[in-house]
């Protein structure tokens, strides 16, 4: 790949695709009154979405190996955007439901190719930057995606919300089909090597890693806007100023550690477990003081957004066979992380009140700090 164009259109169509999963966040409330269900019922249009990844994300690399890679991309980016229309179309909950299901069976597959193509067209002292490019569609739709989703339900009403982001799509889907080189790629069968992959033990040591570094990071995160408006006592506004300045940062977070992991990925890996383990104790210390807490955020979104870059960097560097397949993993790994980290969350919270979350991520991150010393010795 000649020029670092053909990766941020590929981080375009990921900005597209994530804001398309967790947009509706934000729009939740306007969908469950507009629909005449409970919040939690609402919750079902995210938490579907998340386990479809999760479960089907391998399976869908393997069965569309035959496909060339960059129609697959196209293909997964024009059902993104009729299925966002069709969300704004959408009569009642359950067409809803099964509208917001169908692309989700595709998001592993343009997240596992634009991954691959992002470390195959790299050097391997640059591949982690060129990673990162493809990881700052992720974190830009923290900042962006969900805000702007939000603002337009509320400006005008969720079906635009819906509209807006498949436009997005689109867009992403005519800078690929333009600028991105037509090859006969496509992705390696992954039936030879399922035992290979099982054989793995580091492959499997750092994917272990990773689950419980992103299980760590949601637990807390998922309910950010409790936390802050519960304990730090800050109202829809200040919440929401929290949210966009805990993004902001997090674009300088990612570029930041995809640097890092290029030259130090211990202890990349390493400081990172330490530092979101020290900013969650803070966190239970000084919840309540206003200027502590902004400190607090910032450099929680500092560190946090490197979790997803840093993990995946861990588990694809553990094989170089068929790097499509091994991003689906991760793709997969990181969606029952996410669930996991929400359910651990919210019972820590049930349990022992919303102060006291962050002791479900400083727990993760303890046993994220005791296998990464194993993996140390094990794996020298």
């Amino acid at each position: 790949m000649n020029s670092k164009k053909n990766l941020y259109v590929l981080a375009l169509g990921v900005f597209g695709i994530t804001t398309t999963e967790f947009g509706v966040i934000g729009v939740l409330p306007d969908l469950a009154k507009a629909f005449h269900v409970s919040i939690e019922k609402a919750g079902w249009l995210l938490s579907a979405f998340a386990l479809i990844v999760a479960v089907f994300g391998p399976l869908m690399v393997s069965i569309s190996s035959s496909i060339n890679r960059k129609k697959l991309l196209l293909f997964s980016l024009l059902l993104f955007f009729i299925c966002n229309v069709l969300s704004g179309l959408a009569n009642n909950f359950y067409q809803l439901l099964v509208v917001r299901m169908l692309p989700a069976f595709f998001h592993p597959v343009y997240w596992s190719i634009a991954l691959s193509i992002a470390e195959k067209n790299s050097d391997s002292e640059d591949k982690s930057k060129a990673v990162g490019i493809i990881f700052s569609g992720l974190t830009i739709a923290t900042v962006l995606g969900v805000p702007i989703a939000t603002f337009i339900s509320g400006l005008i009403n969720w079906q635009w919300s819906f509209f807006i982001t498949g436009f997005i799509n689109v867009i992403a889907l005519i800078g690929l089909q333009i600028f991105l080189p037509t090859t006969d790629d496509k992705i390696p069968s992954v039936r030879y090597l399922k035992k290979k992959v099982l054989n793995n033990r580091l492959l499997w040591v750092n994917i272990l890693l990773a689950f419980f570094i992103i299980t760590a990071m949601y637990s807390t995160y998922g309910y950010m806007a409790d936390f802050l408006k519960s304990v730090a006592l800050m109202d829809n506004d200040k919440t929401s100023l929290m949210f966009f300045l805990f993004g902001l940062v997090g674009v300088i977070g990612n570029n930041l550690a995809s640097n890092l992991m290029g030259k130090y990925p211990y202890g990349t890996t390493l400081s990172f477990i330490i530092l979101l383990g020290s900013i969650h104790v803070l966190l239970n210390i000084f919840g309540g003081a206003f200027i502590p807490v902004i400190l607090l955020i910032s450099f929680w979104g500092l560190v946090h957004s490197g979790g997803f870059l840093i993990s995946n960097i861990n588990i694809t560097s553990s094989t170089s066979d068929s790097p499509e397949f091994i991003n689906s993993i991760f793709t997969s790994c990181g969606n029952f992380a996410v669930t996991a980290g929400t359910l651990l969350g919210g019972q820590v919270i049930a349990s022992y009140g919303i102060q006291n979350v962050v002791w479900a991520s400083v727990g993760c991150l303890i046993i994220s700090f005791v296998i990464l010393i194993i993996k140390k010795i094990l794996f020298k």
